[in-house]
């Protein structure tokens, strides 16, 4: 049952595509909503990206850089806070929240695109002139 559980989180974590169609399927079952069903997918698929880049990160390079992957995030959340107060005058930490996540799916499934076709091109290069 271990190896069972632990093959499905395997999955999920190198293909978060997936995991995203899944979520965004089962939601859409349930909710009868495309658009909150696709939200609600983004929102939930978020941390897959995110683990995903960081074992990308790994497999390319051979070294962890999960230290980098929280202060880039720790960051973003601090320009989104900043931001949100300047434009507002008062933080809503809902909106900001809900901003933040978002805003960090596309910069790590952006990584996770780019991250996936270097490590593809980087194997297919070393294979060829090896």
């Amino acid at each position: 049952m271990n190896s069972f559980i632990s093959s499905i989180i395997t999955i999920f974590l190198t293909a978060p595509l997936l995991g995203f169609f899944i979520i965004f399927v089962l939601n859409k079952l349930i909710t009868k909503n495309a658009r909150k069903s696709f939200h609600k997918a983004l929102d939930y698929s978020n941390i897959l990206f995110i683990l995903a880049v960081h074992f990308l990160l790994i497999t390319i390079w051979g070294k962890s850089f999960f230290w980098l992957i929280l202060l880039l995030l720790i960051i973003i959340a601090m320009v989104f806070v900043v931001i949100h107060w300047r434009i507002k005058g008062e933080i809503i930490f809902t909106k900001v929240f809900k901003g933040y996540w978002r805003f960090n799916f596309l910069i790590f499934f952006l990584a996770y695109i780019t991250l996936t076709l270097f490590g593809i091109l980087r194997s297919a290069v070393t294979f060829t002139f090896s």
